[in-house]
């Protein structure tokens, strides 16, 4: 086999529930991953040694050095099988840059399985995750896809069943926002405000809108305490927010880190007209309507 193509998902978090810094440097988080039909593609070809060329939006944001976490990927799974293996990795980019959308680490969870392929080893899934959950918190779910609730870092999974299709709108925002800063904001708002950080806990109405399919309920129960955070740090996406929620979303919300904004539609035609207004008014410079959950990494 010379080339194999695998597609793999951005990720909204409907919940990032964000416990006190751990001495590991880490937070114990409650994180509700919700997978979306925005896409990146990675095609691995046969070479003789690991390399990476990306295409598409934002192409020119993302390094191609040994920084890149597909090729972090690809190496491990080399590692991993004991061999010395090359791949010419080729990344079709559509999920924003540092925008809070697991772009990267859907790259390396599509690395993985192209690789894995292209390689022939035949490793399962359970193999994969665990090489994944050492590349990054977000990589093991954009091997999984669909919706499902992250502990610890957010690597420890499990999977959660929805009731439907839920339609949203994604404004990215000009220039990313580092997750490393963003947590650090976030720790430092604590500690000036002295208030104790609690535990972090699921939030059960969250999950009931999940599994009946109730979007109504869903949109007023969409958190993330990186919110402020992310805010502090950018300003100016507290009016593309507000934007949206004028404009009829159900629930907007700071993707992840950010600083992509998120908006719960009604249906595909309001997710359609929304985008449409958010771009048409100057609220935001583009904005897309997709869909969740869908798949993870899978071949095509």
């Amino acid at each position: 086999m010379s080339s194999v193509t695998v597609r793999v998902p951005a990720k909204v978090n409907v919940q990032l529930s964000v416990g006190p810094l751990r001495e590991d440097g880490y937070h114990d988080l409650v994180n509700v991953f919700h997978a979306v039909s925005i896409f990146d593609e990675v095609v691995a070809k046969e070479s003789e040694s690991i390399t990476v060329q990306v295409t598409g939006d934002w192409s020119d944001q993302v390094p191609t050095d040994g920084s890149n976490l597909a090729i972090r990927a690809a190496q491990a799974l080399a590692k991993h099988a004991g061999r010395t293996y090359g791949a010419d990795l080729v990344i079709k980019k559509a999920i924003p840059v540092a925008g809070g959308m697991a772009g990267g680490s859907a790259d390396a969870a599509g690395a993985l399985v192209a690789c894995n392929e292209l390689w022939g080893l035949g490793l399962p899934l359970e193999d994969l995750m665990e090489i994944a959950g050492d590349l990054g918190s977000d990589v093991p779910f954009s091997l999984m896809g669909g919706t499902a609730v992250g502990t610890g870092r957010g690597e420890q999974l499990c999977e959660l069943p929805t009731g439907g299709t839920f339609h949203w709108v994604f404004a990215p925002a000009d220039g990313g926002l580092s997750t490393a800063n963003v947590y650090a904001e976030c720790d430092r708002l604590r500690e000036e405000s002295g208030v104790e950080v609690s535990w972090p806990k699921l939030n059960d109405s969250l999950m009931e809108a999940l599994g009946t399919g109730d979007v109504y309920a869903l949109g007023s129960h969409l958190s993330n305490d990186l919110q402020v955070a992310a805010l502090n740090l950018r300003p100016d996406l507290a009016a593309t927010l507000d934007a949206g929620r004028q404009h009829g979303a159900l629930g907007a919300i700071v993707s992840g880190s950010g600083p992509t904004c998120a908006f719960l539609a009604i249906d595909a035609t309001h997710a359609r007209d929304l985008a449409g207004s958010l771009t048409a008014t100057g609220a935001a410079r583009t904005a897309v309507a997709a869909h969740g959950p869908v798949q993870g990494a899978i071949l095509v």
